[in-house]
């Protein structure tokens, strides 16, 4: 076993092809996984075409930050007791274990590093993991399940249940219903939140979002869109607005159905949640808006308990799996939306 398939972004003339590469070897505190499946995710797209950078400079990166599989090989020095054939899923990422609240041990990193983005990934036949970065999973727990816990399931409900702090009889409005966004209204639902409104252009996506748990879906281009919330809430508006979708409008039209006192969290602002407001409606209304990115180790480790006990079933989250060599094909479908996917899984 010395050399393996991956898929490598080449970032000098971003060029995306699956190639044979060295196998890594594990250093001190680290474990060889032997990927089983490994999510394909929009920012991977975005990597690919050029919009979205590592933040630490790199000449190629294996891509790929939702991954599942089984420890293969064990590094020096580990700390706790890992053996080989332990089905783990990854963290998206891990602390930099260099500012000060990776020095006294808090939490979050200050400056946090994505897998697949600022080191290599699980597009690959194996994949290098940092100890602390391994949740393991149970037996009956599917891989491309559990891959894609630690991002596209994990980020909406660290927003939902954290940073928007929903709570039962809250309502909530989704704004964009696809990968994160559909999450989201699954989890809102599972909160306990009443109703839980989604809202996105696209016909195929709304059908989506009642599929995933959302009690209306609407479009927000709809002449009586603000009249349908009101309705829906009994004339209060929403305690709690999420911005899944990215789109500069959705702070605007948010603003004019949230309730007095409303929150309007943006998913993905900002590696690190704050609080701020924004323009006199959400001043005058005294709202307030929330950055939000990602989650921490223990939303994952939630999010397999309650996946692996049929609280939370992530089955019609997975959309396709395609061998890794055709790692490009997932990426283009992913692009162009085809088949309406929420999560294609490559498997090695």
């Amino acid at each position: 076993m010395t050399t393996m398939l991956a898929g490598r972004l080449h970032l000098a003339d971003t060029t995306f092809r699956v190639e044979e590469v060295p196998v890594p070897e594990p250093g001190p505190g680290e474990v060889l996984i032997e990927v089983r499946a490994a999510g394909v995710c929009l920012s991977d797209v975005h990597l690919i075409d050029g919009s979205l950078k590592p933040f630490v400079p790199v000449d190629a990166i294996t891509l790929g930050h939702e991954v599942a599989g089984v420890i293969h090989t064990l590094g020096p020095g580990l700390l706790g007791d890992w053996t080989p054939g332990t089905r783990v899923a990854l963290q998206a990422g891990q602390s930099c274990g260099r500012c000060a609240n990776c020095a006294m041990r808090r939490t979050p990193c200050l400056s946090p590093h994505t897998r697949g983005v600022d080191y290599d990934g699980g597009w690959a036949e194996y994949a290098l993991a940092r100890e602390d970065t391994l949740c393991p999973i149970p037996d009956h727990l599917p891989f491309d399940q559990a891959a894609i816990i630690p991002d596209a399931v994990s980020t909406p409900y660290a927003a939902v249940v954290e940073t928007g702090g929903v709570r039962p009889a809250h309502a909530v409005g989704v704004w964009g219903a696809g990968g994160l966004g559909a999450h989201g209204i699954r989890l809102a639902r599972l909160a306990g939140a009443a109703p839980v409104i989604a809202v996105d252009p696209l016909p195929g996506a709304r059908d989506r979002a009642l599929t995933f748990g959302a009690d209306l879906a609407l479009d927000p281009a709809d002449p009586g869109f603000a009249a349908a919330v009101r309705h829906a809430t009994g004339g209060r508006g929403l305690d709690c607005a999420f911005d899944f979708a990215g789109v500069p409008a959705v702070r605007e039209q948010a603003a004019t159905v949230l309730r007095r006192g409303g929150i309007m969290v943006l998913a993905g602002l900002t590696p690190h949640p704050l609080t701020v407001t924004d323009g006199t409606r959400f001043s005058w209304n005294r709202n307030e808006i929330r950055g939000h990115y990602g989650s921490s180790p223990v939303h994952v480790e939630q999010l397999i308990r309650l996946a692996s006990t049929g609280r939370l079933d992530l089955g019609p989250s997975i959309t396709g799996h395609l061998p890794l060599a055709d790692a490009a094909e997932a990426v283009r479908r992913l692009e162009n939306k085809e088949g309406d996917p929420i999560r294609l899984i490559l498997v090695p």
